[in-house]
C-alpha cells in the first residue's frame, strides 16, 4: 500500500488500557535508518510487515509510507539483518472522538515511554483529545521509532 501518512504523536500521562479494544505485541527492526528514508521490518502478533517511510515534512505531520504484509517467517529472517536496537512494544487500539488512537507501551531499553499516535486525513483536521493524552511530540524526532532504536529512551538522561 502506498500513501502519505498524516499523524500526530503525544505522550500519554495516565491510564488508558481499560478503553482499549485490541492489543498486539510488536517487535520491529530497521534495515536502513537515515533522515531521508527508513526501511522497517515488523512482527505484529502473527503477521509480518515490510515498511518504507520517506522523510517527514518540516512540521513532522506527514511523510510517504509504503507497507506490505509478508509472511511472519520472512519477517523473522529479515530481523536477523536489521541494525542493532530492535523496538519492543505493546500496542493498544483506543477509539476516541471518531478516531483511532494507537497507544504504544515500550519495553526493553525504551521501558518507561508510552506514546499515542492518531492518523488523520488532512493536516488541519481538528482532533479531540482524551484526558489521558499529555504533551504533543509531533515533529520531535527523538520520538521516532527509528531514533529510539539507536538512542533508547532509558539513556536520554545519561
Amino acid at each position: 500500500m502506498e500513501y502519505t501518512e498524516i499523524e500526530r504523536k503525544f505522550l500519554v500521562k495516565s491510564e488508558f488500557r481499560h478503553l482499549a479494544t485490541a492489543e498486539y505485541k510488536i517487535c520491529q527492526g530497521y534495515l536502513a535508518s537515515d533522515p531521508q528514508r527508513t526501511v522497517r521490518v515488523r512482527i505484529k502478533g502473527d503477521k509480518g510487515y515490510l515498511t518504507i517511510k520517506g522523510a517527514s515534512t518540516d512540521d513532522g505531520l506527514s511523510r510517504f509510507e509504503w507497507e506490505k504484509e509478508i509472511a511472519v517467517n520472512e519477517a523473522e529472517m529479515l530481523m536477523k539483518l536489521c541494525l542493532p536496537g530492535a523496538i519492543e512494544k505493546t500496542r493498544y487500539i483506543v477509539p476516541f472522538g471518531g478516531l483511532t488512537f494507537e497507544v504504544d507501551v515500550f519495553g526493553g531499553e525504551n521501558e518507561g515511554l508510552t506514546m499515542a499516535e492518531v492518523e488523520i486525513d488532512r493536516p488541519d483536521r481538528p482532533v479531540q483529545l482524551p484526558d489521558w493524552i499529555g504533551q504533543e511530540v509531533t515533529g520531535d524526532k527523538r520520538y521516532y521509532n527509528s531514533y529510539l532504536s539507536q538512542r533508547p529512551f532509558s539513556k536520554w538522561g545519561k
